[in-house]
C-alpha cells in the first residue's frame, strides 16, 4: 500500500483547524501541519491536540514566513527518511481554511498510480475544470487573474492548464525531488509549474468543488492591488525561468531528499512526545538548523 504523507501549511487557522483536522484524519493517517508562525492561538491548539491525542506531526516556523515556505517544509519531509528507515510515496498538499475537501485525497494520491512507475507527477485540483452544484462565484478579480495567468503559463511552457494557483495537490516522490522551488508567498505554485515543465513532469488535473469562504481574504501590503499581484506573479515566473539557466546562482543550488535542504526554511519543532513519529520531526528540524549553520 502506498505511504502518502498529507501536509497541510497553517498560518492563523484558529476557528478551522481542528475541524478540518478531524476530516483529513478520515482519509489518511498521516498528517503533518507546518504552522507558519501563527500568532492567534492556532499554535497553542495544535500544541493540545498533540499532547490530548497524539494524531498529527506538527513543524512550526518560528516566524511567518509566507505560504510558500511552508509548503517548501512539506516537501523537504516527504523526502526526509520516515521513522521506520523507509521512504514516502508522494505527498498531498491541502489548505486549512475549509475550502477544500479532504474526501478527495484517497482520489488524488490513486491518480499519481504506482509509486515506482506513477502515471502523473503532480495531480493538481482545478476549480474551473468542472461545474459542482453549489459552487462559489469567484470574486471577478481574483478569476481574472488567475485565468491571465494560467494562459500565460500555457503558453510559455507548453502546459494544459486550466487552474494555476490551486494549493490542492499531490506529487509522486519523483516531481518533488524536481521542485527545488524558492518562493516563499502565495506565488510559489507558479515556480512549481515552471520547474515541471523544465523538467518534463507528467501533470493531471482533478475537478474540485469551487469554494470561497473568505471573499476579503488579503495577500499582504501592495499585493492587495490587483494590478500590483499580476505583475508580481509575472515577475515570479520571468524569475523562475531565468533561474533554471542558472545552476550556479542559489536557485541551482537548492535540493531535496539526499542533496542539501533548502536554507530558507527556518524551522523549529514546537512539540514533541516520545511516538516514532517524532523522530521524523526531530531529523528534518536536525538537518535544516544544520543547513542554516545553527547547529
Amino acid at each position: 500500500m502506498s505511504q502518502f504523507l498529507t501536509a497541510l501549511p497553517v498560518f492563523n487557522e484558529h476557528d478551522h483547524v481542528d475541524g478540518v483536522l478531524d476530516q483529513v484524519l478520515r482519509y489518511t493517517s498521516n498528517v503533518l501541519v507546518v504552522d507558519d508562525g501563527s500568532t492567534d492561538g492556532t499554535s497553542e491548539r495544535l500544541a493540545a491536540r498533540v499532547a490530548e491525542r497524539n494524531d498529527i506531526m506538527v513543524i512550526r516556523h518560528d516566524t511567518n514566513q509566507g505560504y510558500g515556505a511552508a509548503v517548501t517544509t512539506a516537501f523537504a519531509t516527504a523526502l526526509a527518511p520516515r521513522p521506520d528507515g523507509g521512504h514516502w510515496d508522494g505527498l498531498v498538499t491541502i489548505d486549512c481554511d475549509g475550502q477544500h475537501q479532504p474526501q478527495l485525497i484517497p482520489a488524488f494520491q490513486a491518480a499519481i498510480g504506482n509509486p515506482e512507475q506513477p502515471a502523473a507527477d503532480i495531480v493538481s485540483g482545478s476549480r474551473y475544470l468542472k461545474a459542482f452544484p453549489g459552487d462559489s462565484q469567484p470574486p471577478a478579480g481574483r478569476r481574472q487573474i488567475n485565468m491571465a495567468i494560467t494562459a500565460e503559463l500555457n503558453r510559455r511552457f507548453g502546459l494544459s492548464l486550466t487552474d494555476a494557483f490551486c494549493g490542492f495537490k499531490a506529487y509522486s516522490r519523483r516531481g518533488l525531488q524536481n521542485l527545488p522551488v524558492t518562493e516563499t508567498g502565495y506565488a510559489m505554485p507558479l515556480e512549481v509549474w515552471v520547474r515541471a515543465a523544465a523538467a518534463g513532469l507528467t501533470v493531471v488535473e482533478l475537478p474540485v468543488p469551487l469554494v470561497y469562504l473568505d471573499l476579503s481574504r488579503s495577500f499582504g501590503g501592495a499585493l492587495d492591488d490587483g494590478n500590483a499581484r499580476l505583475n508580481h506573479y509575472r515577475e515570479v515566473i520571468d524569475r523562475s525561468e531565468r533561474a533554471l539557466g542558472n545552476p550556479a546562482g542559489s536557485a541551482g543550488k537548492l535540493r531535496y531528499g539526499d542533496d542539501p535542504l533548502p536554507t530558507k526554511a527556518e524551522v523549529c519543532l514546537l512539540y514533541t512526545s516520545p511516538s516514532p513519529r517524532d523522530h521524523l520531526l526531530h531529523l528534518v528540524c536536525r538537518l535544516l538548523l544544520e543547513k542554516r549553520g545553527g547547529g
